[in-house]
C-alpha cells in the first residue's frame, strides 16, 4: 500500500516539476528504505541535454530525508586555479621588484 502512495507522489512531482527535473523510479532496499534519485537536465554548448545528479530522497519508516549530490572535483579545481593565480601574481611581483636590497659597489 505504501509503495503505491510513493509512486503516486513521484508521478505528481514529475508532473509539477516540468521537464528539467528527472525523478528516478523508487527502489526498495532490504531494510524497507525507499530510495528515489533526482537529476536535472543540463545543456552544454547547444548539444543534447545530459542528466546531472542532484541528490537522493530516502524514505525510511515514513520519514523522508534528502541527501544532495556534491561534486568535489569542482571545489578541488577551484582551489588549484586560485593557487596557480597566487603563484603567478607573486612571481610577477618578485620580477618587478626583487625582495632583496639593492647593492651597489663603488670603486674609489
Amino acid at each position: 500500500m505504501e509503495t503505491m502512495e510513493i509512486r503516486d507522489a513521484v508521478e505528481r512531482l514529475r508532473a509539477e516539476s516540468g521537464t528539467s527535473t528527472i525523478f528516478g523510479e523508487p527502489h526498495q532496499t532490504s531494510d524497507g528504505t525507499t530510495i528515489i534519485t533526482v537529476s536535472r537536465l543540463h545543456r552544454r554548448w547547444r548539444r543534447d541535454p545530459i542528466p546531472v545528479p542532484v541528490g537522493v530522497f530516502s524514505i525510511h519508516d515514513g520519514e523522508p530525508s534528502w541527501s544532495p549530490a556534491v561534486d568535489h572535483t569542482r571545489a578541488a579545481l577551484m582551489g588549484e586555479f586560485i593557487g596557480l593565480a597566487a603563484a603567478v601574481i607573486a612571481t610577477l611581483a618578485v620580477l618587478r621588484r626583487p625582495p632583496w636590497p639593492d647593492v651597489t659597489i663603488q670603486k674609489g
